[in-house]
């Protein structure tokens, strides 16, 4: 899969309920690299209220929007299993295919499974699966249209999706003494989110 060069569509650069501007890099992230300091004092928690009890945001007065976010993540494997998912060899059937269904289902479920996440359209899904020597990479696309971004959609289907494939290979993956050695899921990260105004003409 490759993702789509967005430079050219009208971006708002202002901050979302999640604290990040809506330009695709979190705030204090300019350039994808250094995080905001954690001690930041003027990070505001918008998910707690001023008794400290937890709430969704309220979302109602935001206009609609056109939105996008990209999350990855991998699973290290055994050569001989990715030698198995390769040759579609795994007893319980086909590896991606399985994960493939398990990233959509769960991108679609993810306001049920996160508590203050809102319940979204979904206008899209994309997986893409890269099959190294020795991991699974996933690639999970989510866009909408709505008043609040997919990011967490993207994560959902992202560590769902990895969590399939463990489910589907884990024979395969343990050791004599039934352990995983060397079985793990690791580098899940949002690559980019983006908002753009909804035209009249869109």
């Amino acid at each position: 899969m490759t993702v789509e060069d967005t430079t050219d569509e009208t971006t708002e650069h202002s901050e979302d309920e999640t604290g990040e501007r809506d330009d695709g890099e979190p705030k204090g992230r300019p350039d994808g690299g250094e995080r905001a300091a954690e001690n930041d004092d003027d990070a505001e928690l918008t998910h707690v209220d001023e008794t400290g009890d937890v709430q969704m945001v309220d979302v109602g007065s935001k206009p609609d929007s056109k939105r996008r976010a990209v999350a990855r993540g991998e699973i290290h494997l055994s050569a001989s299993t990715i030698g198995a998912i390769r040759d579609d060899a795994v007893e319980k059937g086909d590896v991606l295919a399985t994960a493939r269904i398990g990233a959509v289902q769960a991108v679609k479920h993810t306001w049920e499974t996160i508590p203050m996440c809102h319940q979204i359209p979904i206008t899209n899904v994309d997986t893409d699966f890269d099959v190294r020597e020795d991991r699974v990479a996933l690639t999970v696309t989510v866009e909408t249209t709505g008043k609040t971004g997919c990011e967490m959609e993207a994560l959902e289907g992202v560590t769902t999706g990895l969590n399939v494939v463990w489910d589907m290979v884990k024979a395969a993956e343990k050791d004599e003494s039934g352990q995983y050695p060397g079985t793990r899921i690791d580098g899940v990260e949002v690559l980019t989110k983006e908002k753009r105004r909804v035209e009249e003409s869109d």
